[in-house]
């Protein structure tokens, strides 16, 4: 009799035990420092929501993008992973994570995590050592590279009303990033402006559109005679002025976005917007914008022989020049026409 009241009380705890972990389901997510790719997976963090409504979420990711998943749904909390000596970020993340029931943990850092964190399922990305697109690639974590989830954000109503107030009434706007992570990959200021002054001319896209400049605080001196060139009356100038999702709350407010490989370009992508990106040090098969209304341009010389033998990219300038304002005013025009055939 007493063996049977044990296995009963063991089934009792068992059920309570798998009751508590289906009724608060949590879900690890592991991703890049860099805001390009958070952004791109983006996809794969809202599958798993779909399919897991009512899990509590905890983010695991560089402190740049951690502002991109602050209106998550079911956010938990976001660990911020700041590089540590020896990888003890990794061990800092273990400790703070262990003592909580994981139902998903998607590693795409391949970290220790994915073998030293228990969970009921787990997904970690390995070596690619392909030239499938970068969504693609982290949608093949889940086995889902065929028909991948393309990358999503979640903004507030306050952060929607916000975007609306900043760009404010008036023509439409185009959108430029004129900055990226390196200087290889920026095109010459010079050259925005004059793009800008054909786009927004008689015979532009957008004849007497204004014009919002984004990027980050630091990077506004290599902006500043962007900026100047921009007819006050016609500019909005945002440059340092906004976190990530604030910034995502403007472009969707604007009409086309131009902008060199970053992270600006892919929350202009996610946006919906009609997103042109500047490739030349960079390769677009991985990281071009990804969605319905896309496009890239590249350099005339081809991304295998663009780098010097001792490129150093903390040292070294554009790398763009052999991309020509006329070669990116072409391009816009066919994706705007391809966008506006699209929307009719």
């Amino acid at each position: 009799m007493y063996v049977f009241f044990s296995i009963a009380r063991v089934v009792h705890f068992a059920s309570r035990f798998v009751t508590r972990m289906t009724t608060i389901m949590r879900i690890l997510f592991i991703t890049s420092t860099r805001i390009g790719d958070a952004i791109l997976s983006t996809g794969l963090l809202n599958h798993l929501i779909t399919q897991q409504p009512n899990a509590r979420v905890t983010i695991a990711c560089g402190g740049a993008a951690a502002t991109l998943f602050k209106e998550v749904p079911g956010l938990e909390k976001i660990i911020i992973l700041d590089k540590m000596v020896l990888s003890l970020h990794w061990l800092r993340l273990w400790v703070m994570c262990i003592g909580k029931i994981w139902g998903t943990v998607v590693d795409l850092r391949n970290s220790p995590m994915y073998y030293i964190l228990p969970s009921i399922q787990r997904w970690r990305i390995g070596r690619t050592g392909t030239k499938l697109h970068r969504v693609r690639q982290l949608a093949s974590v889940m086995g889902l590279s065929d028909d991948p989830p393309g990358p999503k954000l979640w903004i507030s109503n306050h952060h929607k009303s916000q975007g609306k107030a900043i760009i404010g009434e008036g023509p439409p706007v185009i959108a430029i990033g004129p900055t990226a992570n390196w200087r290889a990959k920026t095109w010459r200021a010079g050259n925005f402006a004059e793009l800008m002054e054909r786009l927004t001319g008689p015979a532009g896209i957008i004849p007497g559109g204004r014009v919002a400049i984004f990027g980050r605080e630091d990077e506004r001196p290599n902006t500043l005679s962007l900026i100047e060139a921009i007819p006050e009356k016609r500019r909005i100038d945002l440059v340092g002025q906004l976190d990530l999702l604030e910034v995502f709350s403007c472009i969707r407010c604007c009409n086309f976005y131009i902008g060199n490989d970053s992270g600006l370009m892919h929350l202009a992508a996610v946006s919906g917007i009609p997103t042109l990106g500047l490739f030349g040090p960079s390769p677009k098969e991985l990281y071009a914008p990804w969605g319905e209304f896309c496009d890239v341009v590249t350099t005339s010389i081809p991304y295998e022989e663009i780098f010097s033998k001792n490129f150093d990219h903390r040292v070294s300038d554009t790398l763009m020049d052999s991309l020509s304002v006329d070669s990116v005013e072409k391009a816009a025009h066919r994706l705007w026409n391809r966008s506006k055939e699209g929307l009719t």
